[in-house]
């Protein structure tokens, strides 16, 4: 049987939320494994793509003493994993949302900056892994695209991706 070529989309979000779940760390390392662990034994993997966006870097004001805070963060890790082999790391952007209480309700008396967590949200990852997807799909430069998330904004793509698979007018690579 001949070997195939796969691609391995993996939301980084999703994966991390995953592992620490699983009481896994969190590094290169393990999301190499776990993109290996994804191929079949007569698989070839053309490419691997991880979706994430560095921590956040910045400074905002606490919600109830109006202090500033600094949010402080590196990103040698997705500069380490995009020198893995096979290994392409598309970048999203990572937003400042504001804040959330812990638990509510939040007593008003006695309420501190400690009593919130910050609220942070991730743009344009989904975009990317659809692009991705369709991409793949409109070159066949894939027999099998793997997808590591549990978002339903790649459900469109996904269903290009199956319609491209069947569709008369392209000629395999094979």
């Amino acid at each position: 049987m001949s070997q195939k070529n796969i691609a391995i989309l993996i939301d980084g979000g999703f994966l991390r939320a995953t592992a620490k779940k699983a009481k896994k760390k969190y590094d290169s390392d393990f999301i190499s494994q776990f993109a290996e662990a994804c191929r079949h034994e007569n698989e070839s993997i053309f490419r691997i793509l991880y979706y994430d966006c560095a921590y956040y870097s910045g400074t905002v004001r606490l919600p109830i003493s109006g202090k500033e805070h600094e949010f402080k963060a590196n990103d040698e890790w997705l500069h380490a994993l995009s020198y893995k082999e096979l290994f392409a790391v598309r970048r999203g952007v990572l937003k400042f949302r504001g804040f959330k209480p812990k638990q509510t309700p939040v007593p008003p008396k006695t309420a501190t900056d400690e009593d919130f967590e910050p609220i942070f949200e991730q743009k344009g990852v989904d975009m990317r892994i659809g692009l991705d997807i369709a991409a793949f799909s409109h070159n066949r430069a894939v027999e099998r695209i793997v997808l590591v998330s549990a978002d339903t904004d790649c459900v469109p793509a996904l269903k290009y991706a199956r319609k491209s698979a069947n569709r008369p007018d392209f000629t395999s690579k094979n």
